[in-house]
């Protein structure tokens, strides 16, 4: 069975999509993207900068752009993959199986890059990994400092969100054995502090007609498979204030017996955690047109079995 992935925020660097658009027909599609997000993201994954990509307002739209045109790229088999995105990721897994339409998530992933941007301003927040240390102890230590968990990655990798003030008070005083690592995100992501994105959002939303997936596709809530276009559409709204759970994302792939998992661009992220939690899954990051070949192979190979959406929700 296989598994598509698509990255979140952080993933995206300068230049990426370069070698993408000297593909036939890819450069008109992205600028279709860019004219639904309002965005020029041509320039976004060509010429601009590390530090402009930054830009929560940017970079949100640019990787579900991304990751949109990359996985185009590959053979659809509707029903014979299950899909998987982290935190903004989510997405375009939503446009892939069907849910929303491409224009659909670019429009709404735009007004929620633009919406975290402006939560994040005041009171200023940020975001710091913590490798290693006893899961209870990490927790314990991020509470605290006034903190939050917000992404609980695999075992080992949980992600604090806060304010500056909480994050740092988390530096002074962090778990042991514990590996402190400050993100390059502007806002503190998934918590508490993004209830104005979230009012946002669910406005935007509001308007929408969500279909029911046509595959099998997980929620970063609890890593369950979600069998409802409506109920993922108001998972996608909700999630903004609440911890991503790849953890449990990652043992639903291994319940469902995925065998093989393509993380579409700008990949490497969640590959990387597979290999560590999923040993068993032949992994593939598809960082350039050049790995297209090896992912048509491992979708000729593992995207033959069927997933029954209704018996794995």
């Amino acid at each position: 069975m296989l598994a598509i992935l698509a990255p979140g925020q952080g993933a995206q660097r300068e230049g990426f999509l370069s070698p993408w658009l000297e593909l036939d027909g890819a450069a008109a599609h992205l600028r279709e993207l860019s004219d639904a997000a309002g965005i020029d993201l041509v320039a976004a994954g060509t010429t601009m900068s590390d530090q402009q990509i930054t830009d929560t307002a940017i970079a949100q739209p640019l990787i579900v752009a991304a990751s949109l045109l990359t996985s185009r790229l590959l053979p659809s088999r509707p029903n014979s993959a299950v899909y998987a995105g982290h935190s903004v990721g989510e997405f375009a897994t939503a446009a892939l199986a069907g849910v929303l339409t491409d224009v659909e998530a670019m429009r709404l992933v735009a007004t929620r890059g633009a919406a975290m941007a402006k939560a994040s301003a005041a009171p200023r927040g940020g975001m710091t990994a913590l490798l290693g240390g006893e899961a209870d102890d990490v927790t314990a230590a991020i509470a605290a400092a006034g903190a939050q968990p917000a992404n609980y990655n695999a075992k080992g990798q949980i992600v604090a969100a806060g304010t500056i003030e909480a994050l740092d008070r988390l530096a002074v005083d962090p778990p042991a054995g514990a590996r402190l690592r400050p993100l390059a995100v502007a806002g503190a992501f998934h918590t508490d502090l993004m209830a104005p994105a979230r009012s946002a959002i669910a406005d935007a939303a509001a308007g929408l007609d969500p279909a029911d997936p046509h595959s099998a596709v997980l929620t970063n809530s609890d890593g369950s498979v979600v069998g409802s276009g409506a109920e993922l559409l108001e998972r996608l709204v909700t999630q903004v204030c609440l911890p991503v759970r790849w953890d449990l994302c990652m043992r639903t792939l291994g319940d469902l017996g995925v065998t093989a998992a393509i993380e579409v661009a700008p990949a490497g992220t969640l590959t990387a955690l597979l290999k560590r939690d999923l040993p068993g899954v032949t992994t593939l990051a598809l960082r350039s047109p050049a790995d297209l070949d090896a992912a048509r192979a491992l979708i000729d190979e593992h995207g033959t079995e069927l997933v029954d959406v209704a018996g794995t929700r």
